[in-house]
């Protein structure tokens, strides 16, 4: 055999090999993040089991909490498709996700209004910055920024947003005041690595 034929079918071997590595590496990384989501699934479970001790701390990572976010976003809310977490500095949290503000409306089994249908239909690239503040059980969530479609909303703007866009949609959402976290949580340590959930007394 030539020495070009020799080149050849070691470069068509070579080629072969990349393209059938490509579905493995893709069908591994699935499988990585269901083992993340269900890792986080078991520690979810774990604490809402109210059975750990005081004093206890679950780590939750930042692959853990976008595997879990991935998985549930989608199925409780139409509309939103792609939610990823960024755990972006102590304290601080970044949700981002591809979103049609009426299709979520009309998941909840509204009819988007004249706002939503004239400015906010179709889907959009969203990103929303928040920090978030925990102590004796209970946390805060201030939001600190909010971005769609590359368009920074902050001010009144933002509160506007709030105030007719995601709490009507989410009555039960608590957005700039304390809520409970339950479960005998005491606090949320927030890190750019993960989560650590304390749990009190």
């Amino acid at each position: 055999m030539s020495n070009s034929r020799r080149a050849g079918s070691v470069y068509q071997t070579v080629t072969r090999a990349k393209w059938l590595a490509i579905p493995l590496l893709f069908a591994a990384s699935l499988g990585a993040a269901y083992n993340y989501y269900q890792s986080a699934q078991a520690k979810f479970s774990r604490i809402e089991s109210d059975g750990l001790k005081p004093g206890s701390r679950v780590e939750l990572s930042a692959n853990e909490l976008t595997a879990y976010v991935e998985q549930t976003v989608p199925t409780v809310t139409g509309g939103v498709r792609n939610p990823q977490l960024q755990l972006v500095a102590p304290g601080v949290a970044r949700g981002t996700a591809l979103i049609d503000f009426a299709q979520v409306e009309r998941s909840q089994g509204n009819k988007p209004g004249w706002l939503m249908s004239k400015l906010l239909e179709g889907e959009r690239p969203v990103s929303v910055t928040a920090r978030i503040h925990s102590a004796g059980g209970r946390a805060t969530v201030d939001v600190q920024r909010v971005e769609i479609s590359g368009i920074v909303i902050d001010g009144r703007t933002l509160e506007f947003l709030i105030d007719n866009i995601l709490l009507p949609l989410y009555p039960n959402a608590v957005v700039g005041r304390p809520f409970e976290l339950g479960h005998r949580i005491e606090r949320l340590d927030v890190q750019a690595h993960g989560v650590g959930v304390v749990i009190g007394r």
